[in-house]
């Protein structure tokens, strides 16, 4: 499925999401406050996005993505790896922090995952995990709810593909509650882990440190 939607995929997330997608993968990379030239992993990195943002900021990004279609329409120059992210070809504690931007959901389970981030990371490293979430307030819950089950499909199928894009917005139900993901990341090594909601609630940024004495 990403094979088929990576063509157009940058320029389908600009227009569902206003171009607050860009926003948003700022705020994380700014929240990992790791120092200059950190290397950084991008978790289901697709056509690089946060890739290009981790370079803006100075840090050194590697990005690992399951679709070579993805990653043969990346336009931008870091090291780019197909593979799975539960048997990630890298050494243990290798990386300051890692990244993912809305990639959680396609996830059967987040236990494995984290614990793949946590043997990557060093000790003190950061993480920043974007992923779409729902506002709390009913009101805007509504909105949403009607604006990804029904305009979202509608962008897809005009620019991409229908399917791809019914079940995008339908994937947020596959993620587990705030509370469960914080308690999953700290069972896989991580401390100070924080949940932050975005532009009313409609996306979130899991944050967390890597525990252990910085080398």
């Amino acid at each position: 499925m990403f094979d088929t939607i990576a063509p157009r995929y940058d320029l389908v997330n600009r227009i569902m999401t206003f171009g607050l997608d860009r926003r948003w993968r700022r705020t994380a990379v700014a929240s990992l406050h790791l120092e200059p030239r950190s290397r950084v992993l991008d978790v289901a990195c697709g056509t690089g996005d946060l890739c290009r943002d981790l370079l803006a900021a100075g840090y050194q990004p590697v990005g690992v993505d399951m679709s070579m279609g993805m990653l043969s329409h990346s336009r931008v120059d870091v090291a780019m790896i197909q593979t799975d992210a539960l048997e990630l070809p890298l050494s243990p504690t290798s990386f300051d922090g890692a990244v993912s931007g809305f990639a959680l959901r396609n996830f059967v389970a987040l236990g494995p995952v984290f614990a793949e981030l946590g043997r990557v990371i060093r000790p003190g490293g950061r993480v920043a995990l974007l992923d779409v979430s729902a506002p709390s307030n009913p009101i805007l819950r509504a909105g949403h709810s009607a604006y990804f089950g029904h305009v979202v499909p509608r962008i897809g199928a005009a620019f991409s593909d229908r399917d791809a894009y019914r079940y995008l917005p339908k994937s947020v139900a596959y993620l587990p509650s705030g509370d469960q993901m914080l308690d999953q990341l700290r069972q896989a090594g991580f401390e100070s882990v924080d949940r932050r909601l975005l532009s009313g609630g409609v996306t979130q940024l899991i944050t967390g440190t890597r525990s252990g004495a910085v080398p």
